[in-house]
């Protein structure tokens, strides 16, 4: 009958073990000083030798000529053992034989000496589902256990295990098989199997394992049975659902050229395909972290799984981004596995996702976007705060072709119209003739706006309202200080005049002049007595009156920041009190 690779090839000595050099090391000085204890926690990841290394200690201290290091592996005790029929070593499920029951069953089967051996061992896997109660039935058993018995408690969660246990057990803690020993074991079971593999295929089942052992010799199996003595990377990828280089390069592509439209073709590719998109989404995950590992450590690194063709590749194509971009991409691609994972719509979130990466991509660092306001600065050295922070008009549009439509003006004013006139005290404005003039478009119509790049905003709102006929709002406007700070337009003005800038009129104003609304910054000093000049020699006092953030505000470049960025400045400190 035909037993698996990882039944057929498992360990049956210290030395045929991958790796745990210091589970082996340490295991064989205390079996040769004859310290052995009566309990050990062997932890570590799913396949990566915990029962393994319990069999082959129970071969140590049972065989014929143990307790020794290196057992014969010729008595009845080795044989038995490997076969798994000794009546002295116990192997307990814990999956299923978890409860308080089971652990006074077995503490009443400790009492009895061994039937033949020297010693009786309790090996119990997946320990960490017993149940508190169970444990600490067996609590005492394990504190002070006849001479004859030895426990090992084999877990993959070693913080389940109660510390009243833990702390009368010696604690092993197993790592994960490095990649270049797991891909030598590999190749020589393959030797042994008469099966051809090349590196690059030994590499993608080396890396479906992640570590263990026992899943890439399940994986070897599996491909065996599908391809047979030779063993072809495209097909052992395929069968293990995994992608190459080259589907996820289709990625770095995409973002490498700012092309949203080829990440949607990726994942359309995938749904006509039939792949896992979440299991995509984690495969891209793992190749963003091995660029920007490669990146960091270089292409010859051990720290990234793959052969060193891949790895060569891989530095390749990080090449073209900074650790910048490939950190970002990691997390982007991180957040996208975490959302697909409860998703009625994965199709829909992985396309949003990849968008965003080609977006992120575009984003350009701080350091950058601020050396790109040199110039600004320095213009504002030379034409003054006000003058920067004023917003720059679009030029005025072309006049309309006579075969554009033609919109139809109202016949008379709009009830909005008609609600400011009444508000300023003014006629409102004559409906228009039914004429052909009505049919003009309404750019034909001349208006009188100021330049954007006469004045400040001060003058510029004064010649406005003048013009317009508001005489108080004018006048209101020529005794205050007025200067627009990205969406906001700060205002300091005596109490006089504090309730004209209220007027909804002065918003119109304001919208008409500056294109868009403001948010208005009344300030109101309590020594301002009469007329503020135009440009402050004292430092702008906000709404509180702290003079350091005023002074703050009114800096030029703190000025050209809040346009360019936005944003609200809600605390300032001085770094010299």
């Amino acid at each position: 009958m035909y037993q698996v690779i990882a039944r057929k090839y498992r360990p049956q000595s210290f030395a045929d073990v991958v790796n745990q050099e210091h589970v082996k090391n340490t295991l064989e000085n205390a079996i040769a000083q004859n310290r052995i204890a009566h309990g050990y926690i062997f932890s570590g990841q799913r396949g990566t030798g915990k029962t393994t290394i319990a069999r082959i200690l129970a071969r140590c201290l049972n065989c014929i000529q143990g307790p020794t290091a290196t057992p014969c592996g010729e008595c009845a005790s080795c044989k038995e053992i490997t076969a798994g029929g000794t009546v002295d070593v116990i192997e307990i499920d814990a999956a299923s034989n978890r409860g308080i029951n089971e652990m006074r069953e077995l503490r009443e089967n400790v009492r009895y000496q061994p039937a033949r051996d020297r010693y009786k061992i309790f090996i119990i896997d997946e320990a960490h589902q017993i149940t508190n109660e169970a444990f600490n039935a067996l609590l005492k058993t394990i504190e002070e256990p006849p001479p004859w018995a030895v426990f090992v408690l084999c877990t993959t969660e070693a913080h389940k295990i109660p510390a009243t246990i833990a702390s009368r057990c010696q604690h092993f803690s197993f790592r994960s098989v490095d990649f270049e020993d797991l891909i030598q074991r590999m190749a020589w079971i393959c030797g042994q199997e008469g099966i051809e593999a090349d590196a690059e295929t030994l590499a993608i089942l080396a890396a479906a394992g992640e570590g263990s052992v026992r899943d890439s010799l399940s994986a070897l199996d599996q491909a065996i049975a599908c391809c047979g003595a030779k063993l072809v990377a495209a097909e052992v990828r395929a069968l293990l659902g995994a992608f190459s280089l080259e589907s996820l390069e289709k990625v770095t592509l995409a973002l490498a050229g700012g092309d949203s439209r080829s990440m949607l073709e990726v994942v359309d590719e995938l749904e006509r395909n039939g792949q896992n998109l979440q299991h995509f989404s984690r495969e891209l995950s793992r190749y963003f972290r091995n660029l920007l590992v490669t990146k960091v450590a270089g292409a010859d690194t051990r720290l990234v799984a793959a052969s060193a063709a891949q790895r060569e590749k891989l530095g390749t194509i990080a090449g073209g981004f900074s650790e910048e971009d490939l950190t970002r991409y990691l997390q982007l691609s991180l957040d996208l596995f975490k959302d697909l994972q409860y998703s009625l719509q994965p199709r829909f979130h992985l396309e949003i996702g990849l968008v965003r990466l080609v977006q992120a991509g575009r984003l350009l660092p701080i350091e950058q976007a601020l050396a790109g306001l040199g110039p600004a600065l320095e213009r504002t050295a030379r034409t003054g705060p006000a003058a920067a922070a004023a917003p720059r008009m679009a030029p005025p549009a072309a006049a309309p072709s006579q075969s554009a439509p033609r919109v139809m003006a109202p016949a008379g004013p709009s009830p909005f119209e008609l609600d400011r006139a009444r508000r300023a005290g003014t006629r409102p404005p004559e409906p228009q003739s039914s004429g052909a003039n009505a049919l003009a478009p309404e750019a034909e119509a001349p208006v009188s706006f100021v330049s954007a790049t006469v004045g400040d905003a001060r003058e510029r709102l004064h010649a406005y309202l003048h013009e317009k006929g508001h005489a108080h709002l004018a006048d209101a406007v020529e005794n205050a200080s007025i200067a627009m700070v990205g969406g906001d337009l700060n205002v300091v003005a005596p109490k006089s005049y504090a309730r004209y800038f209220k007027d909804p009129g002065f918003d119109d104003a304001v919208r008409e002049v500056f294109g868009r609304p403001l948010r208005l910054k009344l300030t109101t000093p309590e020594t301002a007595a009469g007329p503020l000049p135009v440009r402050m020699a004292a430092p702008l006092k906000t709404e509180t009156g702290d003079d350091v953030t005023g002074r703050a505000l009114a800096n030029p470049e703190v000025q050209r920041f809040r346009e360019v960025f936005g944003g609200e400045v809600r605390k300032v400190r001085n770094l010299k009190e």
